[in-house]
């Protein structure tokens, strides 16, 4: 459905470690870049991700009410990735990681707040 996502970051810096760290417990290669807008990328077979300052020049600030959901392959990708955020200088937000019970059945979830205040979980569905 979607070929990229991207979200700002005023510390790019501190905001590359935390991916970096978080992604790469996901199996994600480290970020590509700086581009030629400053921004760096993640890319998987299944999309591309990227953190950036604002092009616009204005401060940058989260969604409230957006989070962005990252693939994992099992329930112990999920928890690295959780793990591996909390101590690249992201803070663990909502119930412990662990199972959900949602629409689509059930799932492994652990939510975090990178530096920028962005919403992200890691999200492994169980099989039916």
């Amino acid at each position: 459905m979607f070929t990229h996502v991207t979200v700002g970051a005023d510390d790019v810096e501190a905001s590359r470690r935390f991916y970096d760290a978080a992604l790469g417990a996901l199996g994600v290669e480290p970020g590509q870049g700086p581009d030629p807008k400053g921004r760096y990328w993640w890319r998987t077979r299944l999309g591309a991700f990227a953190i950036g300052k604002p092009i616009d020049g204005e401060p940058a600030c989260h969604a409230n009410g957006g989070t962005i959901g990252f693939y994992a392959k099992d329930a112990d990708a999920v928890q690295a990735f959780h793990d591996a955020g909390v101590a690249a200088g992201g803070r663990a937000i909502e119930d412990p990681p662990g199972e959900r019970n949602g629409p689509f059945g059930p799932m492994i979830l652990a939510y975090l707040r990178d530096p920028a205040g962005n919403k992200i979980c890691a999200l492994h569905r169980k099989s039916a």
